[in-house]
């Protein structure tokens, strides 16, 4: 890591992180601190983003390159399903249990521990955390949740209870969050998944302009944003 562990380490009085740009090779950029709505906050407008298990205190990352999405991929089996419905998009409506189902899964791990799920509901009821909920019979069946700071969204993770949710979650968000401001959709780190959902990398200098860019913006979602994303996703 550079300049030791001892450099990265983050003070308890302060909000302030080092420059994104001095992350480490693996993306690294300070560890420590502390999952408050100002250090979120903080950490998001300057390009970071907590990641980490439990038993270690909170690690903080910048990496190089950073996954985007500049629009999705809707394929034609999606937008079919799309089309045909039998499903409610929804805004906002259960936050905290968007985040519990994100973090149920028992096959893989996850690192959305009980003080996550604490730290962004508090965000969330504060304004700048949003969830997008699929239903289905009055069942929630899929969905997503992320951080948004002005013009940047910054999904955090999703989750499917039936095939394809987590896919109409993504496709309406989107479409209808970018059709209304949103300049700069991050979602960190590139799968194979996002890959073939249209997600693409561009290096952390360029993430970090647009970011300066967007931050200030005066951005407000609201649910019909996603049916604005769920019109532009069937018409594509």
């Amino acid at each position: 890591m550079r300049g030791g562990f001892g450099s990265l380490l983050l003070s308890s009085r302060s909000v302030r992180f080092p420059p994104a740009t001095s992350a480490d090779s693996e993306g690294l950029v300070a560890v420590g601190g502390d999952l408050k709505p100002g250090r979120l906050l903080e950490a998001y407008r300057c390009g970071i983003f907590p990641w980490y298990n439990g038993g270690v205190p909170p690690l903080w990352w910048s990496p190089d390159p950073r996954a985007v999405f500049e629009s999705v991929h809707v394929s034609r089996s999606l937008r079919r399903r799309l089309r045909k419905g039998g499903f409610e998009i929804g805004f906002d409506r259960d936050f905290r249990r968007v985040m519990e189902l994100c973090a149920d899964r028992d096959e893989t791990g996850t690192w959305i521990l009980p003080e996550m799920v604490d730290a962004y509901a508090e965000l969330h009821a504060l304004g700048h955390a949003h969830s997008v909920e699929v239903m289905s019979e009055g069942e929630l069946i899929g969905g997503l949740y992320g951080v948004q700071v002005g013009g940047l969204f910054a999904a955090e993770s999703m989750f499917h209870r039936r095939t394809d949710a987590s896919k109409i979650a993504l496709a309406c968000c989107v479409e209808g969050f970018r059709a209304s401001g949103i300049g700069l959709f991050d979602v960190q780190f590139l799968t194979d998944h996002l890959a073939t959902l249209g997600a693409v990398e561009i290096s952390r200098d360029e993430y970090l302009a647009r970011l300066k860019a967007c931050v200030e913006r005066e951005v407000s979602l609201d649910e019909h944003d996603l049916q604005r994303g769920l019109e532009l996703a069937c018409a594509g």
